[in-house]
């Protein structure tokens, strides 16, 4: 009798997983098999990029699959919840990730790449607290402008302010760091979440205004890094010190344009197997598809990220309650971003800012932010509006 009640039960679970109701169905396949096609093109590349001097004949594949597990995971946990249920978390979110970029500026934050921005936590395994900050601004955010004034479609003056000083403040511990990369995707966020949410186009010109003043007075004080300010000179111009500030830039194109149309296969690119381009597994793996897969290859990627892209917007056009739009439209941006300038800095036509490419490159922290991520958007897909 027990084994003919186990064997009915096991048939209704994956009914129950596979039926007309689940919420498993109504996951965005097209996107998930999109971001699954950028992780397998991304293991491949951090393979070929680490593989000559990583430790291990794997190199940090073994990790980063690892790192890929566990944001798969997380993906899945923040997918199964109801994203109108994260709306009353995201200030505790939010204060978690103020708490950890706190923590990088005591004696317990390591400096990595000339950005003191990391937290060892041994082993090997090192956390980005500045990467979950951007989960955190975006869910406070969208929590604070979701709630109109009464009698109109916008949010309230105060609600606002608050969303404002919560990008300030978030910004502010960023660029202590300093991270002028992670600063400028958490100011979009803020930014995109402001205009999705319909406020005064008014204030939005004003914040620009401001914005823009901050960026000159950046430069006037010189508040920038050396290494920072030689990222600027080598973008305005590579050819001033090809071997010092320019050598990046100069690299990196002369990678890509070595693939041509086909590229040289997988574990064939010259300059990648000589690392001639620094940092080709994190934040110049979009060099490593240049050369190895070509032209057709990297444009795979570039209509790969699209159409995570697109699936999002679909996603946040048709959510029918404002904190999943903004939500969803917000993480857009944020990808968007991101992605115009990790690659763009590696064409030429952006400066170098130490962005990685989500999805693509090799890191824990941003793997895990952008799968969580990911796991709003079909959150918000399954829950956001009603299916016929």
């Amino acid at each position: 009798m027990t084994g003919r009640t186990a064997a009915v039960r096991r048939p209704s679970l994956l009914r129950r997983v596979a039926g007309e109701n689940s919420a498993v169905r109504r996951f965005d396949g097209l996107m998930l098999v999109a971001v699954a096609g950028l992780c397998v093109i991304g293991t491949l590349l951090v393979w070929s990029s680490t593989r000559t001097w990583a430790p291990g004949a794997t190199g940090l594949v073994k990790k980063h699959l690892l790192n890929q597990a566990l944001g798969v995971v997380l993906c899945g946990i923040v997918a199964s919840i109801d994203h109108r249920a994260m709306r009353a978390y995201a200030p505790l979110v939010f204060l978690m990730s103020l708490v950890g970029l706190g923590l990088v500026i005591t004696p317990l934050g390591a400096t990595i790449n000339g950005s003191h921005s990391w937290i060892l936590l041994g082993g090997g395994f090192a956390v980005q607290p500045s990467e979950f900050a951007k989960v955190g601004l975006l869910l406070i955010t969208a929590m604070l402008l979701a709630q109109p004034a009464e009698g109109s479609d916008r949010p309230r003056g105060f609600d606002v302010v608050l969303a404002l000083l919560a990008a300030a403040l978030t910004i502010g511990l960023v660029m202590l760091q300093p991270d002028l990369g992670t600063a400028m995707v958490l100011a979009v966020i803020a930014a995109s979440g402001l205009i999705i949410a319909g406020v005064r186009k008014r204030l939005i010109a004003a914040l620009t205004m401001v914005a823009g003043a901050g960026v000159f007075a950046v430069f006037y004080f010189q508040l920038l890094e050396p290494y920072q300010v030689a990222r600027f000179t080598a973008f305005v111009d590579p050819s001033v010190d090809p071997r010092g500030v320019g050598y990046n830039s100069t690299q990196s194109l002369i990678a890509i344009g070595s693939g041509q149309l086909l590229g040289k296969g997988l574990l064939g690119g010259g300059q990648t197997t000589g690392r001639f381009v620094p940092e080709q597994h994190t934040d110049f793996i979009f060099t490593v598809a240049g050369e190895e897969f070509g032209f057709l290859g990297s444009v795979t990627v570039v209509l790969l990220l699209g159409v995570v892209l697109l699936r999002g917007l679909k996603i946040a056009r048709q959510c029918e309650d404002r904190f999943g739009t903004l939500v969803a439209g917000t993480i857009v941006c944020w990808f968007a971003f991101q992605m115009f300038i990790n690659v763009g800095m590696t064409i030429g036509i952006m400066p170098i800012t130490g962005l990685p490419l989500p999805f693509v490159s090799y890191g824990g922290t941003a793997t895990f932010a952008n799968l969580i991520a990911v796991g709003l958007l079909q959150a918000i897909r399954v829950r956001g509006h009603s299916f016929t």
